[in-house]
């Protein structure tokens, strides 16, 4: 779902005692090492999924096939808890916002 927002997402198969959120933090994805990404972990009620995830979304890589290569995260920042929002457009609004404070941190960071 995330490609089709415009925020392609790299699923990671584990499980998390952090709380559902959105996070910011950085990624290891084949020759993106220490990566700027965008983490959310919980489940996508608003899109009318039931099933827990750990995902991430890279900024600035191309929106390639990136299948087979291996992810891994490092949480640093909790930027806000999961929600489920009224519709699709008021979940991408929050994500466009997420996406000006990651880049904000990473600023900082």
């Amino acid at each position: 779902m995330g490609r089709k927002l415009g925020y392609p997402t790299a699923n990671i198969k584990t499980t998390t005692t952090l709380s559902d959120g959105v996070y910011f933090g950085y990624a290891d994805l084949g020759r993106y090492k220490h990566h700027a990404a965008i983490i959310f972990i919980g489940t996508p009620t608003t899109v009318g999924d039931v099933t827990r995830r750990v995902e991430a979304h890279l900024l600035d890589i191309p929106d390639l096939d990136y299948y087979g290569l291996g992810l891994g995260v490092e949480v640093w920042h909790h930027h806000r808890s999961n929600q489920t929002f009224d519709s699709v457009d008021d979940l991408l609004v929050a994500m466009k916002g997420d996406e000006v404070a990651a880049r904000r941190w990473f600023g900082v960071h």
